[in-house]
């Protein structure tokens, strides 16, 4: 099963979205692949990634990959991707083509894949142009992941809107 949660900055979808690993688990725990690359020295995200691990206790083996998702994703297993959104920062200098692949991978995997996305698209269009681009690849690769997933969720105050 693939599902997809996506909604604003402190929404409530990982919350969610581990209640959901927890639940597709079986007979071990579920993985949880942290996507953000710790090298940007950045005390307040530090904060929230200590946050996050204390909200997942010990319910989750943890696999810390900014890059290569298709890489620590074995069949069978159960996954939560906790978030695309620092994926895509992380792989803002790769093509999109790139990133499609590795989609496709996890797309055609025999694994539970739970996917956490913030939206970023619902404001105005940046000034910048790599903000530009984050926002842009973030719409194209939400598309992507929402049109494979079994359920898509958007996620408003800790509630689940199901869309699909």
């Amino acid at each position: 099963m693939k599902v997809l949660y996506y909604g604003g900055q402190k929404s409530g979808k990982s919350k969610l979205a581990e209640a959901k690993a927890i639940e597709l688990t079986y007979d071990k725990k579920p993985y949880y692949i942290a996507t953000y690359d710790n090298s940007y020295a950045d005390d307040e995200m530090q904060e929230r990634l200590w946050q996050h691990e204390f909200q997942r206790a010990d319910k989750f083996v943890t696999i810390e990959e900014p890059f290569e998702l298709s890489l620590v994703i074995e069949q069978k297993g159960t996954y939560l991707i906790d978030c695309i959104s620092m994926w895509i920062l992380n792989t803002i200098d790769i093509e999109l083509a790139e990133l499609f692949e590795q989609l496709e991978v996890l797309e055609q995997s025999d694994a539970n894949i739970i996917f956490v996305l913030n939206n970023v698209n619902s404001g105005v269009i940046p000034l910048d142009k790599e903000s530009r681009t984050f926002v842009d690849r973030t719409g194209i690769v939400s598309q992507k992941i929402a049109s494979f997933c079994d359920e898509v969720y958007e996620v408003k105050m800790g509630l689940p809107i199901q869309l699909k």
